[in-house]
């Protein structure tokens, strides 16, 4: 018993070390792999585009079109998941995911509301609006970055990280959505 607990003790005085371990090496990720491809033209004008269609959105709006979005999870013929799965931005996330070699697990981008517009893989929900993703991005402003705990996720029962940032508008300089990516955690480190 004493063992167990001296073990657990050890943990978790380890346990900031081993996040400040990651929190470096995503950092590093993103500026080495994730950056060069994050503010292109297709990703930009993809949001662009639902911005000004979700502009006026009301809550009960958004809150309505993610009720649809996990209804119609797993529908192949499902309107709603269709267009964020099957556009040009989408498929141009699908090719980041292949050229990382494993290391990125997802990737998703999201509106000035936090609505997905285009996604490598499926997500539980249309609406990250309510989540750290986009609340400490897109709601932060221009450059803003968020780095994800270490979490199991359940769809692909592997370790992953996310790495949220900001998406910009290069012609104007204003932040007009975000941009997630999940990151295989052995693949971190």
């Amino acid at each position: 018993m004493r063992y167990a607990t001296f073990a657990s003790a050890l943990i978790l005085m380890a346990a900031p070390a081993i996040a400040s371990d990651y929190q470096t090496a995503m950092q590093s990720y993103l500026d080495e792999n994730i950056r060069s491809w994050s503010q292109s033209p297709i990703l930009i004008d993809a949001i662009a585009s639902q911005n000004i269609q979700t502009k006026e959105y009301n809550q009960a709006e958004v809150d309505a079109l993610d009720t649809t979005w996990r209804a119609e999870v797993g529908d192949s013929s499902s309107q709603t998941v269709n267009q964020v799965m099957q556009n040009a931005a989408a498929n141009f996330l699908r090719e980041q995911v292949t050229k990382s070699g494993g290391r990125i697990t997802e990737v998703f981008i999201m509106d000035a509301q936090g609505l997905n517009v285009a996604a490598s893989h499926l997500t539980s929900d249309m609406w990250q609006g309510d989540e750290a993703k986009f609340q400490k991005t897109y709601s932060v402003g221009v450059d803003a970055i968020h780095f994800g705990d270490v979490e199991l996720d359940e769809s692909s029962r592997r370790y992953q990280a996310q790495i949220s940032l900001t998406i910009t508008d290069a012609a104007t300089g204003n932040a007009i959505g975000a941009m997630t990516v999940g990151i295989d955690a052995d693949a971190l480190m």
